[in-house]
C-alpha cells in the first residue's frame, strides 16, 4: 500500500495537472511508482482533451527504407544487415521512384524515409534519394533521416550538420522523423548503441533543424534495459528543447520488440507498461501538442486504448514498414483509411485526416488538398 506521503504527492501532482502546472522529475517518478493505471489514464486524458478535444488524427503515408546495410550493430535492432549478408539490399533509383509513384497514386501525403548507414555509399547517394523523389513528386512531404543518419552524413563529409540539413532542405527535405533517440541517459545508451550519435548530438541536430524552419518528431524506446528514472530524464530533455525551439510536432513512445535482436531474452513490454508510458509521456510533455500511439509497434487494440491514455494520433496507413516487422511485430503491413477511421470511431473519438504538419486534409474525387486548419492546443 502506498504511504500517506506518497498519496499526498500523487494528490499534489493531480492538482498541478488540473491547474495546468509543469511536473518535475520527482513528480514523474511518483506517478510511475505510486499512481494506479486508472488514475494515470484519467489525468492523461484530461491533458489530451485540453489540447486536442475529441479529435484523433491519422495520415496517409508510406515508408521507404532505401537500404538495410548498416555500419552500426545496435543491440536492439533486427533490421540491419552486414554488407555481404544475403539479407542486405540497396534500392536502385528506379525502385525508389517506383515506390514514390505508388505512394502518390495511393493518395499518400507523406513519405517516411529512414534506413541503414551503408558505409560504401557516399553522402551524395543519400541526398539523391530525396532529390529525385522531390523532383518527380513535389507534393509528397518528405520526412527523412534520423539524427543518427545526419550524424553519419557529418562523419562522411566532415561538414557541419546544419549545412547538410540546409542542403537537403533545398533538395526537397520537409521534416525530420524522431528516430535514433532511443534513451538519452548515457548509462543505458552506452550499452545499447554505444558507437552511434550520442544524446547531445541528437538534441543539437534537432535544434539545428528547428532553427532552419524544419519541424521534427521525437521518440523514446522503452521496455528494454532502461528504468523509470531514465525515461523521465529523457522526457525532460525533450521538453527543454521544445521550450527553446517549439519545433517538435509529436512525441512517439516506441515499445521495444526483442525478436531477432541481441536482446531477444527480454520480454517485450505488456499493455500495462505501454499505457503507463503513454500516459506519463503525455503528462510530462506539457509543451508537445501531440502524442502518437504507433499502431505498428503497439498493436491495434493497445493503440485504440491509448486514445484514452494521452494519445491523440495513431499514425497512418504505414505501407511498406520493415524495421519493426523485422523485430517481430505481428501487426498488418498496412491499414486502409476506412480501417483507420473505423478503429478511431470505435473508441468514441472523431477521426481527422492530417498532413505531416497537422493540417486537415480534405479528399474529393480521388484528389486531396489542405483544408481548414485544425484547432490545435496552444503549447
Amino acid at each position: 500500500m502506498p504511504s500517506l506521503d506518497h498519496d499526498a504527492h500523487v494528490a499534489a501532482v493531480r492538482e498541478k495537472i488540473e491547474t495546468d502546472q509543469r511536473l518535475s522529475f520527482d513528480d514523474g517518478l511518483c506517478l510511475h511508482e505510486h499512481a494506479d493505471l486508472f488514475t494515470l489514464g484519467q489525468l492523461a486524458n484530461t491533458v489530451r482533451e485540453r489540447k486536442n478535444g475529441n479529435y484523433a488524427y491519422y495520415n496517409v503515408n508510406t515508408h521507404l527504407n532505401p537500404t538495410n546495410v548498416c555500419v552500426y550493430r545496435c543491440t536492439f535492432c533486427a533490421f540491419r544487415a552486414d554488407l555481404k549478408s544475403p539479407k542486405g539490399y540497396v534500392m536502385t533509383d528506379e525502385e525508389i521512384l517506383q515506390r514514390a509513384s505508388e505512394a502518390e497514386k495511393s493518395g499518400a501525403t507523406e513519405m517516411h524515409i529512414v534506413g541503414g548507414l551503408h558505409h560504401q555509399q557516399p553522402y551524395e547517394w543519400y541526398l539523391n534519394v530525396v532529390r529525385i523523389i522531390h523532383q518527380a513528386h513535389p507534393r509528397l512531404h518528405l520526412k527523412a533521416y534520423t539524427a543518427v543518419e545526419w550524424d553519419w552524413f557529418h562523419r562522411l563529409t566532415g561538414r557541419p550538420t546544419r549545412d547538410l540539413l540546409e542542403e537537403f532542405k533545398e533538395a526537397g527535405l520537409s521534416s525530420l522523423p524522431g528516430g535514433g533517440a532511443e534513451i538519452f541517459h548515457a548509462d543505458v545508451r552506452d550499452q545499447i548503441c554505444e558507437h552511434k550519435a550520442d544524446a547531445d548530438s541528437w538534441i543539437r541536430i534537432h535544434r539545428e533543424a528547428h532553427q532552419l524552419g524544419l519541424r521534427s518528431n521525437a521518440t523514446m524506446l522503452y521496455g528494454h534495459i532502461e528504468k523509470a528514472e531514465h525515461r523521465i530524464d529523457h522526457l525532460i530533455r525533450l521538453r527543454e528543447l521544445q521550450d527553446e525551439t517549439g519545433g517538435f510536432q509529436t512525441f512517439i513512445p516506441l515499445a521495444f520488440h526483442p525478436d531477432n535482436t541481441q536482446l531477444s531474452s527480454i520480454t517485450k513490454p505488456n499493455v500495462l507498461m505501454d499505457l503507463k508510458t503513454m500516459a506519463i509521456s503525455r503528462l510530462m510533455l506539457d509543451n508537445f501538442a501531440h502524442i502518437k500511439a504507433y499502431w505498428i509497434m503497439l498493436g491495434i487494440p493497445t493503440a485504440q486504448l491509448s486514445l484514452s491514455y494521452g494519445a491523440d494520433d495513431i499514425d497512418g496507413t504505414v505501407v511498406h514498414e520493415k524495421i519493426y516487422h523485422d523485430a517481430g511485430s505481428d501487426t498488418p503491413q498496412e491499414l486502409t483509411v476506412e480501417e483507420l477511421r473505423r478503429l478511431i470511431k470505435e473508441t468514441g473519438r472523431e477521426p481527422v485526416e492530417r498532413d505531416t504538419l497537422y493540417r486537415r486534409v480534405e479528399r474529393q474525387d480521388g484528389s486531396w488538398q489542405i483544408g481548414k486548419s485544425i484547432a490545435l492546443a496552444l503549447v
